[in-house]
């Protein structure tokens, strides 16, 4: 096995036009400055940005030209998402093109930010890929990290780097942070968590290797992240522990308890998370001796 260079390009992200040809121009400089990048990974939603107005069935016009990148540069490129127009449904979806321009996966989002992402249908499946030579590659796609589950599940499948595309643009990026390097260590592996600019986010990318250091931290700016991964690393991590010390993944297969709470039917002992009532959007706080949002006086 050998090392692979993988590059995150934290760009300008438009909300009221294409970014196509933005992107493909930064790729294009990319791989002039950088032409030992053999994979690419753009942030979410980078190819027509958060409007759900452009969404497209795939394969569409952006996954070709998508597709046209790769086989110009000879590159594996995770596109970052866009919104995916199927039948009468729309999800956020990741699609992964190897060196040839072929698809080879696709990543509907598992967890879309509801309540602020509404009408995004959630994904049901999860997907990973081979480089040969190199290792194992599993994506997710932002608020998919805040469910720790589905981190865990990729590793278990044997994803050493999780791909993680992300548009971030709110008061919780720090948070995001301390979930990347969180992430990397408990599943003892690479996390590359890539984000936007502009209406794409407020940047601050990172790049976590598998004993949870970081290896770059992107700042607020467009910004070219280019980076050598060796995934011996993960494998060294995995068999010795973190560090020579915890071995959370072999911890995790060996474990005798049953997590009653995945079960879809388990409601605790006494029914807790379903107190916690509907997932909306927070309204005005009321104020003493008027009703709160959403509620009638008298």
């Amino acid at each position: 096995m050998r090392p692979i260079g993988v590059a995150g390009l934290q760009l300008r992200v438009s909300k009221t036009e294409s970014n196509m040809e933005h992107l493909s121009r930064r790729l294009d400089y990319l791989m002039a400055v950088f032409p030992w990048v053999e994979m690419v990974v753009f942030s979410e939603l980078a190819a027509y940005g958060p409007s759900r107005a452009r969404a497209e069935p795939l394969p569409g016009p952006a996954e070709d030209e998508f597709g046209r990148m790769a086989r110009k540069h000879g590159l594996w490129l995770v596109t970052g998402s866009l919104y995916e127009k199927r039948k009468d449904k729309i999800y956020n979806t990741a699609s992964v093109l190897n060196p040839r321009g072929e698809v080879v996966g696709r990543h509907r989002k598992l967890f879309p930010f509801t309540p602020y992402e509404v009408g995004v249908e959630p994904g049901e499946e999860f997907l990973v890929f081979d480089v040969p030579e190199v290792g194992r590659f599993g994506v997710s796609i932002c608020y998919d990290s805040w469910v720790p589950e589905t981190s865990r599940t990729l590793a278990a499948m044997g994803a050493e780097v999780i791909l993680h595309p992300s548009l971030t643009g709110t008061v919780d990026r720090d948070v995001e942070l301390a979930i990347a390097r969180s992430t990397a260590a408990t599943n003892q592996c690479y996390f590359v968590d890539i984000n936007g600019v502009d209406a794409g986010g407020v940047g601050r990318s990172i790049v976590v290797g598998p004993h949870g250091e970081v290896v770059h931290q992107a700042g607020n700016g467009e910004e070219l992240i280019p980076v050598e991964l060796d995934l011996d690393r993960v494998r060294r991590s995995r068999e010795r522990g973190l560090l020579s010390l915890g071995q959370p993944l072999k911890s995790f297969r060996d474990r005798k308890i049953h997590f009653k709470v995945y079960g879809r039917r388990w409601k605790g002992d006494d029914g807790y998370l379903d107190s916690l009532g509907p997932l909306d959007k927070p309204g005005r706080p009321s104020r003493t001796g008027e009703p709160a949002d959403g509620e009638e006086s008298g």
